[in-house]
């Protein structure tokens, strides 16, 4: 009999991995608040509801089995939402990740605290609630900081501190800005550790864990989007040594076994800091930006997406198929126009004929506006490309991103 899988969410970097549920013989049931959500025209089934808000998710999913139907995993992907998986999984009676573990990894605080419990090494942080307490901090601590909401995604309302910076924010906008960006009004701060960051993804299976997606991350626009973090792409294989990748890879393992997490997905932030790597945030999702279906599988072979829905649906994957079987170079890079109406887009289709571009996406259109860049999702494209080396990969989209030309105006 055909498997039944719920997405929580339908969005556009959904679409990979309702695509490959699919096309493994599952029947997809996807659900999103948005009634033009771009996944539903590829799903099988789509129910109305609210991603990141448990009890009406499971509301609107216990109206759909109202027909009998009962599915049999639930997952969520570019969404950071398993509390909403956890809940409605739990409705249903089907594994995922535990309520516990997935409050843990969308409470950015508690997930610290927790790591602290386990000896995971991280920034240090602490909770805010004021600006003068924001204030006392910046004078206190020798280093530079990071302030952020305690429970909001996808880069919104974080801001890097530098230490003695002429153009540092003030502690008031700096305060409210985060805590403007937070649903349950929290913020929070812990120190900005300088060091190459990488994003790691992997599995836990029975206990153990697997992590073939590690990508070193692109901060070459931090200082041009000050004091906003905003990442432009990675790429693969990293530049670390290999007995730096393997230590980094070995604490994303531990941290995700710390949440709770035992058959599923992972995805770390990572920092090495002085020789060390340290914990900045572990999400229990699949990624966003395309890296679990398109980079990971791309640079490494392994299918990242298939396993995990196999994960969901109560499967478990053999330790051979989650081992990368090669090291191919993958790159990523996102598009970032001017502010302003968009007059014109140009150079696409001179961009995805260069060699070894695998995927150029505009997110905007003419007529639109391109506000501020101050979160990642006013990214307006994505460039993504394959090559023998990282180097070679790197050329390669930073090629077809100088191609492309999107026109703004007043």
């Amino acid at each position: 009999m055909k498997k039944t899988l719920i997405m929580v969410g339908a969005g556009l970097e959904a679409i990979p991995i309702i695509q490959k549920a699919i096309g493994m013989g599952i029947h997809v049931v996807a659900m999103d608040l948005n009634p033009k959500a771009p996944g539903f025209a590829y799903a099988h089934e789509s129910v109305s509801g609210c991603v990141y808000t448990p009890e009406k998710a499971v509301a609107a999913f216990r109206k759909w089995a109202e027909k009998g139907i009962k599915p049999d995993g639930v997952m969520c992907a570019a969404v950071d939402a398993p509390h909403t998986v956890a809940a409605v999984a739990a409705y249903f009676g089907v594994k995922s990740v535990s309520r516990e573990t997935a409050a843990l990894a969308t409470d950015k605080l508690a997930m610290k605290d927790r790591f602290k419990e386990a000896g995971i090494p991280i920034p240090w942080y602490k909770e805010i609630f004021s600006a003068d307490e924001l204030q006392q901090v910046l004078s206190e601590r020798k280093e530079s900081i990071v302030i952020k909401p305690v429970d909001s995604r996808g880069a919104r309302g974080v801001l890097r501190l530098l230490k003695n910076a002429e153009n540092m924010p003030a502690p008031k906008w700096a305060f409210e800005h985060a805590r403007n960006e937070s649903p349950a009004k929290r913020v929070m701060v812990e120190s900005y550790l300088d060091g190459p960051q990488i994003s790691t993804e992997g599995f836990v299976v029975n206990g153990a864990a697997y992590t073939p997606g590690f990508s070193d991350r692109n901060y070459e626009f931090i200082d041009r989007f000050a004091p906003h973090i905003i990442e432009n792409g990675g790429q693969l294989p990293s530049c670390l040594s290999g007995e730096t990748s393997l230590a980094v890879k070995e604490l994303a393992g531990k941290a995700a076994i710390a949440l709770g997490i035992n058959n599923g997905v992972a995805k770390g932030d990572m920092v090495v800091h002085r020789g060390k790597p340290y914990v900045i945030e572990m999400a229990a999702r699949l990624s966003g930006g395309y890296f679990c279906s398109h980079e990971i599988p791309w640079n490494t072979g392994v299918d990242f997406v298939g396993i995990a829905v196999r994960l969901a649906i109560g499967e478990i994957p053999a330790p051979e198929e989650m081992a990368p079987k090669f090291q191919k170079g993958v790159a990523q890079r996102y598009i970032f126009p001017s502010r302003g109406k968009v007059a014109a887009i140009e150079g696409v289709e001179e961009a995805s004929r260069i060699e070894g571009i695998r995927m150029v996406e505009i997110r905007t259109e003419v007529g639109e506006i391109i506000p501020p860049v101050t979160s990642h999702p006013a990214r307006a494209g994505v460039v993504m490309g394959v090559a023998g080396s990282r180097e070679e990969a790197v050329k390669r989209v930073e090629k077809a991103v100088r191609c492309i030309k999107i026109v703004t105006g007043k």
